[in-house]
C-alpha cells in the first residue's frame, strides 16, 4: 500500500484488484475474473479460514462501503490479500487460470532457473503445502525437476498455499508440448583443462559405500567378509568416538 498512499480511498477501493496485481512483490499472481469471484461455489469453505470474510470479499469485488477507522481497514485489507491468495490457488487450475499463468510463464515473469545446464529455463511458482501459513512459495524448474527459492525477499514472503502443490503439474498435463527435454549435459570436473580421471571418483565412492556397509553389518553382528580391512574400520570408529568426545567436552 506504500506505493499508493497518495490515492484517494474511492480510487483505491474501485481498483483493488488492479492495485494488488501491480503492487511490487505480487508479480506471481494473475488477475482473477470477476465472474469467478462472485460465484459462491468457488469460495466454498473460505469463510472459515479468513477473518472478516464478507468485508474482504466486498473489498476485492469493489463493493466495499463500510465506514471504518484506519486500523479496521488495515485488518480487512490483510484479510482481503489472504482471501485473494486462497481463491487464486483454486482459480489457476481452471482453464482460464491456466491460460493466464501460461502467458506469464512464457514471458518469464516467475524468473529463470539458476542452474547453468538448464540454460535459463523459465520457472513456475509452487507451494510445498496446501495449508496456509505453513510454507512460503518456491519455484519449480521442469527441466532439472528441482525446486528453488525466489531471489527477491518480497516474493519469498508469499504463502505457498496461494499457488498450491498441484498447479505446476496440472499445467504441464494441460499443455504437454511445454514439457522440456531433460538436459543431457553434465558438468565435467577439470584440472587445468584436463578431465579428472573418473576412476578416482569411483574409488572414493566405493570406499565410502564399503565402509558404511561394514558399519551396518558390525552393528548387526554379521561377518562382513572384509578381513583385510577390519583394522582400518576399527581405527576409523575410534577416531570418530574421539571426535565425539572432544565435541561433548567442548
Amino acid at each position: 500500500m506504500d506505493d499508493y498512499v497518495s490515492e484517494s480511498d474511492s480510487d483505491y477501493t474501485s481498483y483493488w484488484r488492479d492495485w494488488f496485481i501491480s503492487s511490487r512483490g505480487n508479480e506471481y499472481f494473475c488477475e482473477i475474473d470477476e465472474d469467478y469471484l462472485t460465484d459462491r461455489f468457488n469460495l466454498t469453505g473460505l469463510n472459515t479460514e479468513v477473518q472478516y470474510y464478507q468485508y474482504a470479499l466486498d473489498l476485492i469485488t469493489d463493493v466495499f462501503d463500510l465506514d471504518c477507522d484506519d486500523e479496521m481497514r488495515e485488518t480487512i485489507e490483510k484479510s482481503a490479500r489472504s482471501l485473494y491468495g486462497l481463491v487464486h490457488a483454486r482459480y489457476i487450475v481452471t482453464t482460464r487460470g491456466l491460460a493466464k499463468m501460461l502467458e506469464k510463464y512464457k514471458k518469464g515473469d516467475f524468473g529463470k532457473c539458476p542452474r547453468v545446464m538448464c540454460n535459463s529455463h523459465p520457472l513456475l511458482p509452487m507451494g510445498l503445502s496446501d495449508v496456509p501459513h505453513h510454507k512460503p512459495v518456491k519455484l519449480y524448474c521442469a527441466r532439472c525437476e528441482d525446486v528453488y527459492n525466489p531471489k527477491s525477499t518480497r516474493h519469498a514472503q508469499i504463502d505457498g498455499a496461494f499457488f498450491g502443490t498441484s498447479f505446476h503439474n496440472i499445467l504441464f498435463q494441460a499443455y504437454p508440448a511445454l514439457v522440456p527435454a531433460k538436459s543431457a549435459e553434465r558438468y565435467i570436473p577439470r584440472v587445468y583443462g584436463f578431465k579428472v580421471h573418473a576412476a578416482a571418483a569411483l574409488v572414493r565412492w566405493q570406499n565410502k559405500e564399503r565402509n558404511e556397509m561394514r558399519k551396518r553389518l558390525r552393528k548387526m553382528e554379521v561377518d562382513s567378509g572384509f578381513k583385510d580391512a577390519e583394522d582400518d574400520l576399527e581405527m576409523e570408529e575410534e577416531d570418530e568416538e574421539e571426535d565425539d568426545d572432544n565435541e561433548n567436552t567442548a
